[in-house]
């Protein structure tokens, strides 16, 4: 009999003996909590039973309406049945398709449109059920109303598949699973800063990739900033002569291969230009940006080929990044530059300007050039705390100073992504997975209205210390706290002692992450980004 799960009274009764003690080696029921629902991020409402069901390692794939064909759904089917049947299967004592119990997933998608964007709906209905007297299914069935729901729904199905070692085969336990689910925040980001050191192309796509494993969906690529300019811009081509080297660049093309990969995993690109401050690097090609060659930031307020440049690097990445939302930057300026500069000082002087008030008129100015180009606005949140009452209307403001922002900018009718660097910068080592994972984004708003206007948030990766060698350790498991958070309801994941009924499910998923091959560290180590402290098994780190 299915047992159902009420998230009103967060009963989770649910058996893992066999995954636990079977497929994964423990030797006791002991090592985790039996009474845990080990799917992250946990779905929004679902049934099982006490069946167990073999998969068969031929897993076909079956679609039907009118967007079950698609390219998107067909090639996430291959991906995922190649994470699920990662041993092989060639002496399984299961002999002949006739032995399993589900060898066929059949994905039902209504909508045959791709367009990926703020909003899509990402909900799904998962079924994995026997055929027998008591079901005619004998197959997994996910039904979406878009090819992204079906990816969520993918990835669920993904985390159910345990392989057995002793049958040596892939097992789904408690059975019949009957899921519904649905993300509560339709924005759920991961920042990644490729300017204070450069990300290969690969190292990136594996990020992404990581991301769909929490149902992630947006990645916030800071690409530019003070340090360096690696992105090519046809229309100013010496812009990249801000990079470190000629071999620590992105292409036009390898640009829009990275927005490509994302969308597969149903994953936007948001791109950022920083922007008054935290742009020196453009000067390097172009040196008349710079207010002096002695004073190279913010970028020159008083030259109109200040706006070119940032109206013609705009149009050149519309063509890249479809995504409704551009970040334009807009934090930590220091005027200082402007008033110490004769003909900026001048400007000011003849256009009766503060310096501060030049701040204002750079941000408008450039938020106008993206709003052209058919992109909403988004600013941090120094831009609201400055001047909320002049910023365009279409803004979107991101918090990262701390809290209270997001309940004054959505009070103002402002849409709002919450950051606050306290709880969600993975640049902060010293903030554990607890700390990731009791921020809440809606806190201080009670207004229904409101809370609608808050989009959801994003955790960042600032790449002062992190690269290539460190970076996917320093995001994970930390951001999977985010992820949970940001996807589950409110009720599943707030007011009960989440070292019982988070943490445990939290190490299980970090094992997941390793056996896929995501590089994430320990989850209670006392900084982040710390090999574990001695021998002992994964799910106890």
């Amino acid at each position: 009999m299915a047992v159902p799960y009420h998230s009103s009274s967060f009963v989770f009764v649910f058996t893992l003996i066999c995954v636990l003690g079977v497929s994964l080696g423990f030797n006791s029921t002991s090592d985790l909590d039996d009474s845990l629902v080990y799917l992250w991020p946990l779905p929004s409402d679902f049934t099982f039973g006490e069946d167990v069901l073999a998969v068969d390692p031929d897993l076909s794939l079956a679609v039907g309406g009118d967007g079950g064909n698609s390219d998107i759904v067909r090639e996430a089917f291959l991906r995922y049945r190649g994470i699920i049947f990662k041993h092989s299967t060639r002496f399984s004592k299961f002999r002949g398709r006739s032995m399993y119990d589900i060898s066929k997933i059949r994905i039902i998608v209504h909508s045959d449109s791709e367009v990926l964007q703020l909003g899509v709906d990402e909900s799904y209905s998962l079924l994995v059920a026997k055929n027998d007297d008591r079901s005619i299914i004998g197959e997994a069935t996910i039904e979406a109303n878009t090819v992204y729901g079906a990816l969520r729904g993918l990835e669920t199905f993904s985390q159910l598949c345990a392989f057995d070692y002793g049958t040596k085969t892939v097992q789904v336990y408690n059975a019949p699973w009957y899921i519904q689910d649905k993300p509560r925040f339709v924005y759920r980001g991961l920042m990644l800063d490729t300017s204070r050191h450069y990300l290969p192309i690969d190292v990136i796509k594996h990020v992404i990739e990581s991301m769909s494993y929490a149902k992630l969906n947006v990645l916030h690529w800071h690409i530019i900033d003070e340090q360096s300019f690696p992105l090519e811009v046809p229309t100013y081509p010496k812009l990249w002569k801000g990079a470190y080297t000629k071999w620590e660049r992105y292409t036009v093309e390898d640009a829009y291969d990275i927005v490509n990969f994302a969308k597969m995993r149903g994953i936007n690109i948001m791109a950022e230009i920083d922007i008054p401050g935290h742009a020196e690097s453009w000067g390097t090609g172009y040196p008349d940006l710079w207010p002096s060659p002695s004073c190279r930031e913010p970028l020159d307020v008083s030259k109109e080929f200040t706006f070119d440049m940032v109206s013609g690097i705009l149009t050149d990445m519309r063509k890249i990044f479809p995504f409704e939302l551009f970040h334009l930057g807009g934090d930590e300026v220091n005027t200082d530059c402007w008033n110490s500069t004769p003909h900026v000082q001048q400007w000011l002087q003849d256009h009766n300007m503060t310096p501060k008030e030049a701040y204002q008129y750079f941000v408008l100015r450039a938020q106008e050039i993206a709003i052209s180009k058919n992109w909403a606005p988004v600013n941090w949140e120094e831009t609201f705390n400055t001047f909320a009452t002049n910023l365009n209307p279409r803004t979107v403001v991101h918090n990262w100073l701390g809290p209270g922002v997001c309940p004054k900018a959505v009070a103002k009718g402002f849409r709002c992504i919450y950051s606050n660097q306290g709880v969600w910068y993975l640049d902060h080592l010293d903030v554990p997975w607890d700390g990731f994972y009791n921020a809440e984004p809606l806190e201080g708003i009670n207004s229904a209205s409101e809370q609608e206007l808050v989009l959801g948030g994003e955790v960042c990766m600032w790449s002062e210390v992190a690269d290539t060698s460190n970076v996917l350790q320093t995001i994970w498991p930390r951001a999977a706290a985010a992820a949970e958070r940001l996807w589950s309801k409110r009720e599943a994941t707030s007011g009960k002692n989440i070292t019982l009924t988070a943490l445990p499910r939290l190490h299980y998923y970090r094992c997941l992450l390793t056996r896929r091959g995501v590089e994430a560290d320990p989850v209670t180590n006392k900084y982040a980004r710390q090999p574990p402290n001695g021998p002992g098994s994964c799910y106890e780190q």
